[in-house]
């Protein structure tokens, strides 16, 4: 029986935006199927996860293909998400509320400490970057590429995310724990201090973090990135300290209190 429009005030008959609305719907389905631990489909797997026919879902990725949303690879016969998705995520990340609420106070921080600072988010599996300020007046400028995600457990950015979200948002992280007693220190201590210092030895860049809050729940990371020459790893520092007030006085912007679980 057809779809009935009620409550518009117009006559009854029949939703002619139902198939527009059934296509987009799909696509989204297909799109949304991709994921870091599952990059790449094949037909016969987006035409299980769409309950259409063959014909149908090849229907659906050629379109998607033509607007580069999806790519496609004949030496594998996979398909996997097209250049057109990077797109539309960075400009949903700039579109963030954190983004542009973290603008003047990473601005502000950066003349403070003369170092890159970078804002990240936490995408359901990963800390992404959202927003990186590396204007300093050093001859060597660090970068880091917006949009860049972040290894959980190796990451100082990674690992305030591991320390504050809700268990059930990390499932993998009681076997992580398990596996290095160096993390679970680890976590204890950004809990303790608010702030995580990583400084991996192969490329002389040490990174400094503290967590965002909106609320009693995080929504964002703040970084200071550097040489490991220029950025102490004493998380009294000056340095590390400023980081750890601009953090909090974002997250008293975004809504959470003083005596929140970042309040001091």
């Amino acid at each position: 029986m057809p779809t009935k429009a009620r409550g518009t005030g117009e006559q009854d008959g029949p939703d002619r935006t139902a198939p527009t609305i059934q296509t987009v719907q799909r696509a989204a389905l297909i799109l949304g199927s991709f994921t870091v631990g599952k990059p790449h489909m094949s037909l016969n797997e987006i035409t299980a996860r769409l309950g259409a026919s063959k014909a149908t879902a090849h229907r659906y990725t050629k379109a998607l293909r033509a607007a580069n949303l999806l790519r496609y690879d004949e030496r594998t016969s996979l398909y996997s998400l097209g250049p057109q998705v990077l797109t539309l995520a960075t400009a949903a990340r700039a579109g963030l509320p954190i983004v542009a609420a973290a603008e003047p106070y990473m601005e502000e921080l950066v003349r403070r400490i003369d170092e890159t600072i970078v804002l990240s988010v936490w995408d359901g599996e990963s800390a992404t970057v959202v927003r990186s300020v590396d204007n300093t007046d050093h001859m060597v400028r660090i970068s880091v590429r917006v949009g860049s995600r972040l290894n959980l457990t190796s990451s100082a950015q990674g690992r305030v995310f591991l320390a504050f979200l809700p268990p059930e948002q990390v499932p993998t992280l009681p076997r992580a724990v398990r596996k290095s007693a160096e993390l679970t220190e680890e976590l204890e201590a950004i809990r303790k201090h608010g702030l995580s210092v990583n400084s991996p030895t192969v490329n002389g860049v040490r990174t400094v973090a503290a967590p965002i809050f909106e609320g009693d729940t995080i929504s964002g990371t703040l970084a200071i990135v550097g040489t490991t020459a220029t950025v102490s790893d004493d998380v009294t520092s000056p340095m590390a300290q400023a980081l750890l007030e601009t953090a909090r006085a974002l997250s008293q912007r975004l809504g959470t209190s003083e005596d929140g679980p970042n309040g001091g």
